[in-house]
């Protein structure tokens, strides 16, 4: 895409950070939800924006009850500062979900909440509006269970799940718990980012249309969530994460 559209699009966007997209079109919901929430954050350290939603997921980390997730996508690489968390794959995922959703515009940053609503996620309110905004959308009906097993391998199962009337896309996500970054260059130079629950892989691991079913995963030692979305980025319905020792 071209960068200055996309500077364009941020800056616009980032003026209201605080508005808060509902793709279902429902009211805003003002009490936090109490059950588990996926919070995918599509960020990047080459966007000056960004910091403050990055802040807030530090926080969301720190939550049992948030799967809290940051993917950097790698169309800022060209102003100054290349993000060494970048990808291909981070990226891809969040033009996904603007297809999915019918949407012509990819912003950062953007916090997306259960695979349906999403805001820039840069302020304390809005976030609180947007985590029961995706409680209230499409609450998560399946637990999926992620244990560890031996060296560094894990077991994933799938309990039967009758409602699963379309396919569900598997995904298996890795991520580093923390980074510390010094910034040299770009929008953010001179500034000491840090990075919590920083996406460092995120495969498809398979079709699953509603029956028990399980999957020994191979070894790895970075932490791991398993998210089960309705095909081709649609709603999140169920999570799972198993949580590895701190990277720096």
């Amino acid at each position: 895409m071209d960068m200055n559209t996309s500077l364009n699009r941020r800056t616009a966007l980032g003026m209201a950070a605080g508005a808060l997209i509902l793709e279902s079109g429902m009211a805003r919901a003002a009490d936090p939800p109490r059950d588990l929430l996926v919070v995918e954050l599509f960020t990047s350290q080459g966007c000056s924006s960004c910091p403050p939603a990055d802040r807030l997921l530090g926080e969301l980390a720190t939550r049992a009850d948030i799967v809290a997730l940051s993917f950097h996508v790698n169309y800022w690489d060209q102003l100054g500062w290349k993000d060494p968390f970048a990808s291909e794959g981070t990226t891809a995922r969040q033009h996904g979900y603007a297809r999915s959703q019918a949407r012509s515009q990819i912003y950062t940053p953007q916090m997306m909440v259960n695979g349906v609503v999403h805001s820039p996620g840069s302020t304390r309110d809005s976030l609180t509006e947007l985590l029961a905004a995706g409680a209230k959308a499409n609450p998560l009906r399946l637990q999926p269970v992620l244990s560890a097993a031996p060296d560094n391998g894990a077991v994933l199962a799938l309990p039967a799940f009758a409602d699963a009337r379309d396919d569900h896309d598997i995904w298996l996500v890795t991520y580093d718990s923390n980074h510390v970054t010094e910034v040299l260059r770009g929008e953010n130079r001179g500034a000491r980012l840090v990075n919590r629950n920083v996406v460092r892989g995120i495969e498809r691991l398979t079709t699953w249309r509603g029956g028990a079913q399980s999957w020994t995963l191979p070894p790895n030692e970075r932490s791991r969530a398993v998210l089960v979305q309705r095909r081709d980025f649609g709603p999140i319905i169920g999570a799972a994460r198993l949580e590895r020792g701190e990277s720096s």
